[in-house]
């Protein structure tokens, strides 16, 4: 008897035990997915902060509706569903704010890529502007030598028209010959010697003119 009622004692008191669990437990799980409830919204608001909601629309959009999914599951009664859905939201979530983050970090490269590129380039046409001014500056230096030269030869000229010009209004020189001629004979006979001026002109510079010089003789008798 005594067996009996120790063994109905301990099955009453096993199952007063599970009458108590069962609510806690059913309590336990409705919090469980409350929290997972919490923490997927949390991923999903922090993703939208970094960039997927513009990024990954469509990502962040079934991430929002496994949320509501896992809502509604709570709202039912599915506390084990609302827990599960509510962690797949929570990866979605997660993942999503991965890739907003690399594909902001290589626009983020990019635009630096840019902007150096763009530094190297107005560097560049700097160093050709100024590579440009200096072939300037050379060829106006040419220019400069070629006109001092030319106003040179353009002086040397006219010094050399002027003395061409000088000499040709120069009058020409006179140029005295005298000759005298001796004639044997008689003493009684006399040579006369007249002197003739031969005026000779110089021409300049092309010609060359040969000078001539005339005598004149006259022999007369006494």
């Amino acid at each position: 008897m005594l067996n009996v009622k120790t063994r109905m004692l301990a099955l009453g008191a096993t199952a007063l035990a599970l009458s108590l669990t069962t609510p806690a437990m059913a309590e336990g799980k409705a919090d469980r997915a409350r929290e997972a409830i919490a923490a997927a919204e949390a991923k999903i608001q922090a993703a939208d902060t970094a960039g997927a909601g513009t990024l990954l629309v469509s990502e962040q959009a079934h991430a929002r509706e496994e949320l509501a999914t896992a809502k509604e599951a709570l709202a039912s009664g599915h506390k084990d569903d609302a827990i599960a859905d509510a962690n797949h939201a929570s990866m979605m979530a997660e993942a999503n704010l991965g890739e907003a983050q690399r594909r902001k970090s290589a626009m983020n490269q990019a635009r630096v890529a840019a902007a150096h590129a763009q530094v190297a380039a107005a560097n560049q046409q700097a160093a050709d502007a100024q590579q440009q001014a200096q072939d300037a500056n050379a060829r106006a230096a040419m220019a400069q030598n070629a006109a001092a030269t030319s106003a040179a030869d353009a002086n040397a000229a006219r010094q050399a028209a002027v003395a061409a010009q000088v000499a040709a209004a120069t009058p020409p020189a006179q140029t005295e010959t005298s000759v005298t001629t001796s004639t044997s004979g008689p003493a009684t006979h006399h040579t006369a010697v007249r002197k003739r001026v031969v005026h000779t002109a110089m021409h300049k510079p092309a010609t060359r003119v040969a000078e001539t010089t005339t005598t004149v003789v006259k022999t007369r008798s006494n």
